[in-house]
């Protein structure tokens, strides 16, 4: 379908309204009804006469110089003399120099249209341009029967109402190729209208034209003055409107008027499907088909009638021959002064040098030298107890270091949820302040419990939730796992610990704490690969047992307080428990953010707990470590909880920027030291100021956590998480300081080293600084002023099944869209289908797809793709996509932006996944809205990249639909 045009329509009138057709017009394109055009005003006649009675002649070629069988009107012998012609003449060439010369004979005026300047005003007589598009636009249907694509403008079209009639001509309409919008008042034909390949148009307000029987209501005055706003503007683009809305039993509203049929471009055309109730359209003529202020070509001096204007440049760099004198040729136009290109500006920053071995040494020197004074100095000032946990500290972070960058990427999901469960170990700080008996009998006993509780919430969720995921990457060829055998260690280590401690406890409880650590270190190595993932799953439940039986050992409960203990934590586990089994994969995101909040908050009680039971002799180690605790659990509380709020949608994934933020932070941390001031010197001895101390710690943590956080971004989610995930980490280490406790900071340790290397992993991926995402707004990416060259080229439902089905090796490139969609279901399903019929597909996932890390990998699992398919963005890019058909992409924009190679551009230096490198390219997106850098993407305006716009999940099942269809 082409676009609508007045190029292919050249009317000239002479004094008299016009004019004479030759009565075999049409015959060879078996198009005769010529009534219409005598219903037009033109007369039929036979061919001579068109020569013999007429003062103007318009044709396509130029006339031959005789009568021919074939062609028995190219003739000039009967035409007047002082005549006018007006065709394609190419005036230059020898073989057309007989026809100028029986011009002049004739004393005739002669336009070439081919001699047109092509200059703005001229552009409504470029025939040239316009007969050239519609041949090759026309010879691409003819032979391929296909759509518009490449440069060839389709039409536009928009359809007025989505109900059967609207759906019908919108799915017509996209099959010959046009750019397609729809409008309903109904909420409902959102996706019916997506679904066909159309746009869905909408005004900015929100009410819902739904009505009985299917039909529409009548809308509030607010809404039709934007509707017919709408409606205007779309007017001035579309080439043609279809209105469909008819209510049986009532008029028809007006929906367009007859302003706006002005505005719309010559050679529009309105169908009106309400014209029997009055039509939708203020000019519609019921039964009749109308032309509403028909419109006149000319390049007359004077409006409405024909001369020629010598002085006019159109005309005379036109005419070839004026009154029988052939006319001398004019110069060539002047080629069009090039734009000044702008001074290319020097990219700062320092050119980065390759050291010098001397360089390299001397700093490795340096930083050894810095590391032991440190060392040193620490020795001079603290005591063997402050030493002997930095040591401990020192060594499980070295260790976690080096386990947690053997974790497979696709694994980082189960690594961010087995270190939330083992970070569930912070309950082992409310051992040391439980008592009471059956009940907790005081304020420190009341918030050991509290914490205990919380912990065990978490430590449950944590491992449920990470086998769920594990078993979803379960293949049907993989060796069965026999799990229950790992139950046969933990009986034994259980019942001889128990056995043991019966007789004397001497080194049993260190013993339990090296047991614990080792397999908390081996839980973590074991997602290293999809065959031990598992394995790792269970060593990470056995660690925590063994840590949790030596904690007991070593608090030495009292049998009624064993008693308290055992239920508060047998009560967190069954919730955990029931909240890992109930929610989704999609859901991951912000439970894993709900379970760091409860980390957060029972570090909170731990500490004040642990410093109110203690008050009369609290040294500085303790002082300093539940100071911190509190301040570090307290963010992550409240952090986690804004987190969870994004994900979830209970609030506004936006940048919630509140006025001098930075400030607000800057004055609540200096507040935070100054509290700690007071607390050091006062607390000592006076609950009551130890307690304020804290109140006030907490309160400002709190608030702190929160401003941090609701000023970050959803797209920033995925460090969030990570962030809180190694805060966890950081509140067990002054946990374990306080207490003593080498188990909390072995642990603790190993949980901020791996959400530190997550979160370092996630902001090189998007190539930011981790204070830029903390601290929104400091350096935060800047806008290009790049200009995007090319068009975007919309592409079908149908049009995608066929390029699939055709394809040898297609990549799915799938980011945050997906998740949104939930679309993994039918995306598995269209994958399973072509893998069956042959084609190589695989997946490509970049580390910062989806709403934390590894996201996308779970959702494709849980839908059954074989992970050995999919691929990190590393290893795609590794095999190249020279080779690739089709890469389909899926919700992804920056991590697919091509804009990101080049030096200057404000995501320089992010990497991408290279899907412009392949052959063609299928873009589904929602919409041309920018990612979170908000940058265009060049790739969308490619030649071979193609955007299919409309709802994931609802493309994807069409997609998967037209496959099967094309068994």
């Amino acid at each position: 379908m082409a676009p609508a045009s007045n190029r292919n329509s050249m009317l000239m009138s002479s004094s008299n309204p016009w004019e004479q057709l030759t009565s075999d017009m049409g015959y060879a394109l078996n198009y005769t009804q010529s009534s219409r055009y005598e219903a037009a005003g033109a007369t039929l006649v036979n061919a001579s006469r068109v020569w013999t009675d007429s003062d103007i002649v318009l044709k396509i070629r130029p006339p031959r110089l005789r009568s021919t069988t074939l062609s028995p009107n190219n003739y000039l012998q009967g035409f007047k003399e002082g005549g006018v012609i007006i065709s394609m003449l190419q005036p230059n060439l020898d073989r057309n120099k007989p026809i100028i010369d029986s011009y002049i004979k004739k004393r005739l005026t002669s336009f070439a249209m081919d001699l047109i300047p092509r200059i703005t005003r001229a552009q409504s007589f470029d025939v040239l341009s316009s007969m050239a598009n519609i041949a090759g636009y026309k010879a691409v249907l003819e032979a391929s029967n296909t759509t518009a694509a490449g440069k060839v403008p389709p039409c536009k079209v928009l359809v007025i109402g989505a109900g059967v009639a609207g759906l019908s001509a919108i799915a017509t309409a996209r099959r010959m190729g046009a750019i397609v919008r729809g409008f309903d008042t109904r909420s409902a034909a959102r996706e019916q209208v997506q679904s066909l390949g159309a746009e869905f148009i909408e005004v900015d307000m929100k009410e819902d034209g739904s009505g009985g029987g299917g039909y529409a209501k009548l809308m509030s005055k607010e809404f039709i003055e934007a509707e017919m706003k709408l409606f205007a503007q779309q007017c001035r683009e579309v080439d043609i409107v279809i209105t469909t809305a008819l209510i049986p039993g009532r008029p028809a509203p007006t929906l367009i008027t007859e302003e706006m049929v002005a505005l719309m471009k010559p050679g529009s055309v309105i169908v009106d499907l309400a014209a029997e109730n009055g039509g939708n359209c203020e000019v519609t003529v019921p039964g009749q088909l109308s032309v509403h202020k028909g419109f006149l070509l000319s390049i007359s001096p004077k409006e409405g009638h024909f001369g020629l204007d010598l002085k006019d440049e159109v005309v005379r760099r036109s005419m070839v021959t004026y009154n029988g004198e052939l006319l001398p040729a004019l110069p060539p136009l002047a080629p069009p002064t090039p734009a000044t290109p702008k001074a290319t500006e020097s990219i700062k920053g320092a050119e980065v040098v390759a050291l010098t071995p001397w360089q390299k040494v001397s700093r490795e020197v340096a930083t050894v030298t810095a590391g032991m004074g440190t060392a040193l100095a620490l020795g001079k000032v603290t005591g063997p107890l402050f030493m002997s946990n930095l040591f401990t500290f020192s060594l499980a972070g070295l260790i976690g270091y080096r386990v947690v960058w053997g974790v497979s990427p696709a694994l980082h999901s189960p690594l961010m949820s087995v270190t939330n469960a083992i970070s569930g170990m912070v309950g082992i700080g409310g051992f040391f302040i439980m008592g009471g008996g059956y009940l907790p009998q005081t304020l420190p006993q009341t918030l050991g419990a509290l914490s205990v509780l919380l912990a065990f919430v978490n430590v449950s969720g944590g491992f449920v939730i990470t086998k769920r995921m594990l078993d979803m990457f379960r293949r049907p060829t993989d060796p069965p796992d026999y799990p229950w055998l790992y139950a046969v260690p933990g009986i034994l280590f259980g019942g001889g610990y128990i056995a043991a401690a019966s007789t004397g406890m001497a080194g049993l409880v260190q013993a339990g704490y090296l047991v614990s650590s080792l397999l908390c270190i081996g839980s973590l190595s074991g997602l290293a690969s999809q065959a031990t993932a598992r394995s790792g799953n269970l060593l990470g439940i056995l660690g925590v047992g063994s840590g949790v039986l030596a904690s007991l050992a070593a608090v030495g409960f009292a049998p009624e307080t064993l008693i308290q203990c055992l239920a508060v934590a047998g009560m967190g586990s069954a919730i955990g428990g029931l909240l890992g089994r109930r929610i989704t994969p999609t859901e991951l995101p912000q439970i894993v953010a709900a379970l760091h909040s409860v980390v957060g908050l029972a570090a909170v009680l731990t500490s004040i707990g642990s410093v109110l039971a203690s008050v009369q002799h609290l040294d500085m180690l303790h002082m300093v470590t539940a100071y911190l605790g509190v301040l570090i659990g307290g963010i992550t509380f409240t952090g986690s909880v804004v987190a969870f709020m994004k994900l979830s949608g209970r609030m506004s994934s936006r940048p919630t920027i509140l006025p001098g933020r930075h400030l607000i932070n800057s004055g609540l941390l200096a507040s935070n030291v100054a509290t700690m001031g007071a607390f050091l010197a006062l607390a000592p001895g006076a609950p009551a100021i130890a307690a304020t101390c804290l109140a006030v710690n907490a309160t400002l943590s709190f608030a702190k956590g929160f401003t941090t956080t609701s000023a970050i971004g959803g797209a920033d989610m995925p460090v969030v998480i990570t962030v809180l995930n190694a805060y966890s980490g950081f509140a067990l280490v002054a946990e374990g300081l306080m207490l003593n406790s080498p188990i909390l900071t072995t642990v603790g340790s190993l949980i901020g080293v791996s959400g530190s290397i997550l979160s370092y992993i996630m902001c090189v991926a998007m190539n930011r600084s981790l204070t830029n995402v903390l601290f929104g707004g400091i350096s935060a990416p800047g806008k290009t002023d790049q200009k995007i060259e090319g068009e975007i080229t919309k592409t079908t439902v149908d049009e995608t099944a066929s390029a699939l089905r055709e394809a040898q090796k297609v990549v799915i490139v799938v980011g945050y869209g997906m998740a949104v969609a939930k679309a993994q279901y039918p995306i598995a399903e269209m994958v399973a289908f072509l893998r069956a019929q042959g084609v190589e597909v695989k997946f490509a996932i970049h580390p910062v797809a989806g709403r934390m890390p590894g996201q996308c990998n779970v959702l494709l699992a849980e839908a059954s793709v074989p992970y050995d398919i999919v691929l990190e963005m590393d290893e795609i890019n590794e095999e190249g996509f020279d080779d690739v058909d089709l890469t389909l992409v899926i919700g992804a924009n920056d991590t697919v932006n091509p804009i990101a190679l080049q030096p200057d551009s404000p995501i320089a230096g992010m990497p991408i996944v290279n899907a412009y490198k392949s052959k063609q390219v299928i873009v589904m997106k929602r919409g041309m809205g920018a990612g979170y850098a908000d940058i265009p993407n060049p790739m969308f305006y490619a030649p071979n990249t193609k955007m299919l716009f409309g709802d994931a999940k609802t493309s994807c099942d069409a997609i998967k639909a037209a496959l099967n269809a094309a068994k």
